[in-house]
């Protein structure tokens, strides 16, 4: 299952990709990660994909990373008593706190978070910024809000509050159930929605317990004020860009993915582009140029990984939204301006010996043309560390540990295999040379580039640097 390219490719998983021979096909097609989407579906649903994903490991003898993807809080208006409603410009309502269904003049919003955040002259979104509203006064249980984009308002539609920081923790009681269920399955990593501060990832690694890598979803503009500590935080990133692109100008949407995915990248955390990659594709054996565009874009600006949401999980061409996007992450991947740009923006390692052997194993593999880089690991630090150097070739991880090798499978240019730690020194070139070969990451004659650390099997230990012939 060697894959021809670094960039990895989540598929979300839905009714369109929920039969044994579709995840086959989709795996087969290309996907490296499968995404459970905890806002849709029974947990009956996810059980039966859980196991469907877990026998097609086993039978290709190549770990699944399987990413659950918490709900988080959804902030929605009540119900209407007459239907949907017309809102024209330089209309004035009321948002309040009494479930009675709204009306012309007032409209349930039974959020008091919404109340206690609210400022003047703030914004209120509503059904992804399609009507937004200006407000004019609040307090503890009323918001007098003008009409500035004219539209159509309904039952339960979604509302955003930009720039604003909610008291509110994005970890739902739907949540703390949702990630028991998806814990006891066995999942690799578990997504938060709604991050505001650093310490909201805290909260959740709490409760996860090491039994699962945690991702934060960069999807609110507070967010972005807390960046460094929440990466810091986190053990891997995803750029919700359709969020933020609700919550701030479409403008900004662009630079600030390339600033998110630089920042994971000199911090060694894996990051994810997500979101209307292929949005077209839901309904189009094809994808527009334009949508090609922003797959490669997000390749030259050295993601570990590309996402479909409705594509794969409820389109009409799930398996040909992989295959296309498998071909455009390659023909990216293949242009000599791509391996400029992630040589351009390499960072100097820092002053560590795990640092410093990962930054001399890849101008080894450069200089020597070796096959592949070699990293033997048990927590999967130093395979970080070697994919943050973005060699320009692939690397092989090798760990006793079956969680590990699942959670590297999401990780820029890493091939991961569950494989017995090595013993001696004899012992871990004869290890890399077999598995390299077995997994036909490098033939005879070439030569290998191997990092591990002394004694064996202690973890953030790596210290050794070997150059092995296959």
């Amino acid at each position: 299952m060697r894959r021809q390219r670094f960039t990895k490719i989540v598929a979300t998983l839905g009714p369109s990709s929920s039969t044994p021979e579709r995840l086959r096909e989709l795996f087969e097609a290309g996907a490296d990660v499968f995404r459970l989407n905890f806002s849709h579906g029974t947990h009956d649903d996810h059980r039966q994909r859980v196991k469907q994903l877990r026998a097609l490991e086993k039978k290709y003898g190549h770990p699944i990373a399987i990413l659950m993807d918490l709900q988080g809080p959804k902030l929605r208006l009540g119900t209407f008593a007459k239907g949907p409603m017309e809102l024209k410009k330089g209309q004035k309502l009321r948002f309040d706190l009494d479930a009675t269904p709204g009306t012309a003049k007032r409209i349930p919003l039974l959020h008091p978070e919404i109340f206690k955040a609210a400022k003047p002259d703030g914004l209120l979104l509503v059904d992804d910024g399609k009507v937004r509203l200006r407000i004019l006064a609040h307090n503890a249980a009323t918001i007098d809000a003008e009409v500035e984009v004219a539209g159509t308002i309904s039952d339960r539609k979604g509302v955003n509050l930009p720039n604003l920081v909610l008291p509110l923790s994005p970890i739902t009681p739907k949540d703390r159930k949702d990630l028991d269920f998806g814990l006891s399955l066995g999942v690799d990593w578990v997504a938060l929605s709604f991050v505001q501060h650093a310490h909201d990832i805290a909260e959740l690694k709490k409760l996860v317990a090491g039994r699962a890598a945690v991702m934060a979803k960069l999807e609110k503009p507070a967010a972005i004020d807390h960046l460094d500590e929440i990466i810091e935080q986190s053990d891997g990133i995803m750029v919700a860009r359709g969020d933020l692109g609700v919550e701030m100008p479409p403008e900004a949407v662009p630079p600030l993915q390339k600033r998110i995915l630089a920042a994971c990248r000199i911090a060694g955390r894996p990051a994810i582009v997500a979101t209307q990659m292929l949005d077209s594709m839901v309904h189009s054996p094809t994808p527009t140029r334009a949508e090609a565009s922003d797959v490669a874009t997000a390749v030259y600006d050295g993601t570990d990984a590309v996402m479909l949401s409705a594509e794969s999980a409820s389109g009409d061409y799930p398996l040909e939204a992989v295959t296309i996007m498998d071909r455009i992450i390659r023909a990216a991947e293949s242009d000599p301006l791509y391996r400029r740009l992630m040589d351009a923006a390499r960072h100097e390692p820092e002053a560590t010996t795990a640092d410093a052997i990962s930054a001399a194993a890849r101008q080894c593999a450069h200089t020597l043309s070796a096959a592949a880089i070699v990293t033997y690991t048990n927590t999967g630090s130093t395979t970080l560390r070697a994919a943050r150097e973005r060699p320009d070739v692939h690397i092989l991880c090798l760990t006793p540990n079956p969680d590990t090798a699942r959670r590297m499978a999401l990780t820029w240019g890493v091939h991961p295999v569950h494989a017995e730690d090595a013993h001696n020194f004899a012992d871990m070139v004869q290890r890399a040379v077999k598995v390299a070969r077995k997994e036909k990451l490098a033939e005879d004659g070439e030569r290998l580039v191997i990092t591990a650390g002394v004694p064996f099997g202690t973890p953030g230990a790596t210290n050794i640097l070997r150059i092995a012939y296959v």
